[in-house]
């Protein structure tokens, strides 16, 4: 079976690659660094990047053969949102981001993975929706500034970032899974006041 270990690090531009397969997929299995797959050409595959790379629509591949294998960010239901203005806008944004959600952000819009709940959250702030079948390609920003939870990502590799506001106003966590917050925020007091003395 084809094996695939590594992204090709040089810049696309920079050289004349020959591409030799494509594998799509959907932004829930772009997450998942070690997995079986198909390439376009129905050839399976075996990823075994490491652990915690994220694949994007259009990043090339090195499989064990020496060929290079193009992404495909393969379309898929998302929820197409827009808001009446900038500020409605960026408030759904930061609700969706309260929830840990992966959101990408375009001009004007915001889009996230179907769901029903967030759908009636989105629509009680006035957000227009609509469900469009497209590429979905979060949000990765956030992704290298945050601080990990020290854990494989079992929910879909998004590393929490916690404003000193989201601690101080009682941050609700409640929205599918738990978390464990082990780490030390001494800045929030976590520590107790010997950290002061």
């Amino acid at each position: 079976m084809l094996e695939i270990k590594s992204k090709l690090k040089v810049r696309r531009a920079a050289y004349q690659v020959e591409v030799r397969g494509r594998l799509e997929l959907p932004f829930e299995q772009r997450q998942k660094s070690r997995q079986r797959a198909r390439l376009a050409s129905g050839e399976e595959v075996a990823l075994q990047l490491p652990r915690g790379e994220l694949l994007r629509g259009g990043d090339l591949l090195v499989a064990s053969d020496g060929r290079v294998i193009e992404v495909i960010a393969r379309p898929e239901q998302v929820l197409h949102v827009e808001c009446a203005s900038p500020a409605a806008l960026a408030r759904a944004a930061y609700h969706l981001g309260n929830r840990h959600v992966p959101v990408e952000v375009g001009e004007g819009h915001l889009r996230i993975a179907a769901d029903h709940v967030l759908e009636e959250m989105l629509k009680g702030l006035g957000a227009s929706l609509r469900s469009i079948e497209a590429p979905f390609e979060p949000e990765a920003g956030a992704y290298a500034g945050g601080h990990r939870h020290g854990e494989e990502p079992a929910h879909g590799g998004r590393i929490h970032e916690h404003g000193e506001a989201a601690h101080a106003c009682g941050h609700d966590h409640s929205h599918g899974h738990d978390h464990d917050h082990d780490h030390d925020h001494p800045h929030h007091g976590h520590r107790g006041d010997r950290e002061h003395e």
